[in-house]
């Protein structure tokens, strides 16, 4: 072998200055989900599948069929997994309003995290165990006003449905971008025309956007009011 080979062939190194191999991780069904649930968080759902989630941990993608049986199961075990980090668990405060208002912020806070959720929420009925759990701490968190059964599950999804839609609203709003800025103008030069006096009236308070924090915060204490009020 001539003197130049020698210098592109790693093994005429000296063993301690070779490369390290890479070693495979060692595959089980949390390692695929946790795979799956980094490339939803960087590239969105629709860059998850079986063959990515293979290519990112270095094995063929028959191997994930010994841990996951169908892309489906995959999506099913990323949302409960997600739905692990909502549960609050000792922390709970004992107010009941104090209480659903900490698992209403942290479910706002986990999902903004994994934006993907907003698409998944109804991709998949079935409810997993980390599902249950939250279902049971927001139970819990109700205890005290002894609703019953269908009282308690109706107040419970009219909260979930109300973090879940005004986050909705958030990640729609923010993959918007620039476009808002032309809708802006478009919907100024609308306004010019006459067309919509009663609008104009409150243009810009209605056209300009509050603080989501802010927003989120005040339609969660109305929704609140409501079901104290009713209480």
């Amino acid at each position: 072998m001539s003197d130049g080979d020698q210098a592109g062939d790693p093994a005429a190194l000296p063993v301690w200055a070779r490369e390290k191999p890479r070693r495979r991780p060692t595959l089980s069904r949390d390692v695929i989900v946790e795979t799956a649930i980094t490339i939803a968080d960087a590239e969105g759902l629709e860059a998850v599948s079986i063959r990515r989630v293979a290519a990112d941990l270095g094995v063929r993608p028959m191997s994930l069929y010994t841990y996951i049986d169908r892309k489906e199961d995959l999506l099913a075990l990323m949302r409960d997994e997600v739905n692990a980090e909502v549960l609050i668990g000792t922390d709970l405060p004992s107010g009941w309003r104090e209480a659903i208002t900490a698992i209403a912020r942290r479910t706002r806070e986990v999902v903004l995290r994994h934006q993907w959720m907003t698409d998944l929420s109804a991709h998949n009925a079935a409810l997993g165990p980390n599902a249950l759990r939250h279902v049971e701490e927001s139970i819990e968190a109700l205890r005290e006003l002894d609703l019953g059964p269908r009282r308690t599950v109706e107040v419970i999804t009219a909260v979930d449905k109300y973090v879940m839609g005004h986050v909705a609203f958030e990640v729609a709003n923010h993959s918007l971008g620039a476009a808002s800025v032309m809708e802006q103008q478009y919907l100024d030069s609308l306004l010019a025309t006459g067309e919509f006096p009663q609008l104009s009236r409150f243009a810009t308070e209605l056209l300009s956007a509050a603080p989501v924090e802010e927003e989120f915060e005040r339609g969660l204490s109305w929704l609140l009011d409501g079901i104290a009020a009713s209480l």
